[in-house]
This record gives C-alpha cells, structure tokens and sequence, in this order.
C-alpha cells in the first residue's frame, strides 16, 4: 500500500468522525513535532483558521502536515514550523483534517491549541528570520 493510499485511508476515517493517529516524517514541522519520533492525532478539519497545523492536498501533487499562515477566501498558505522559507498553497477544500494532538515517544498527548503552543507558536513565526539558527543549535542539543 502507496503512503497516499494510506493517507487517503486515514482521511475517511476522519471524515466519517473518527480520529485517527498518524506518525510524522521530516523535519518540516521542528520543533513543535518531531518527525520519525511523534505522531498526530488528526479529526475533522472543521473551520479552518491561521495557525492550526492540518493535513492538507497540496499544489496538487503531495499531502503535507504544515501550519496554515493565511487564508485569503479560498485560497489558503501554509507553512512548515521547520521551514525557513518557502510555503505550500492549497484550496480550502483540500485541507482534509486537523491535528489536534501530538503523541510523543512515551504516548502522551499534548493539545496542540492550548495557551502555551498557541503564543510560542505565534512567536517562532515571527522568528523566520533567524529560524535557521535556531533550528541549528536545536538540532545539535536535541540529537
């Protein structure tokens, strides 16, 4: 089975009102998820707004796990918290589910929308300058 046919799988399920735990690859998401060591819990999609992290079609050709930056009407802009540049577009409609939870090595869940991630998350946006530093000495401490 394709990791499209897994995801398109995993999208049913949500859309049927299920929840699903997915694992993470990549960096794209550092340092609030961290690929190859922790897992999403995805649901319904909901309303989306600027700032929740979302499974989302992208471009047609590829599914991401990246933090919408903009939605300006149907047209939305996403970006990896790991990525220092570059951003991803998609239509509304292609956001597909909403990950609410991150599951850490030890499987404890920690909401992803609570005060403490929503400010730190605003704040390390607003670092995109220096991100690439940041993620440096992040990557050599926590290696």
């Amino acid at each position: 089975m394709s990791d499209n046919e897994i995801l398109e799988s995993a999208i049913s399920l949500v859309q049927e009102g299920l929840s699903v735990t997915f694992p993470v690859k990549g960096r794209s998401m550092l340092p609030f998820i961290i690929g190859g060591r922790e897992s999403v819990i995805l649901v319904q999609p909901g309303t989306p707004a600027v700032g929740d992290v979302v499974l989302a079609w992208v471009e047609g050709c590829r599914y991401v796990v990246h933090r919408i930056i903009r939605i300006d009407g149907e047209h939305v802009t996403l970006m990896g918290d790991g990525n220092v540049c570059g951003v991803e577009h998609c239509m509304l409609a292609h956001v597909k589910a909403r990950a609410d939870y991150v599951v850490d090595a030890h499987g404890q869940r920690h909401y992803l929308y609570n005060r403490w991630r929503i400010c730190a998350a605003r704040v390390w946006f607003r670092l995109r300058p220096v991100r690439r530093y940041l993620l440096f000495i992040y990557r050599i401490l926590c290696n």
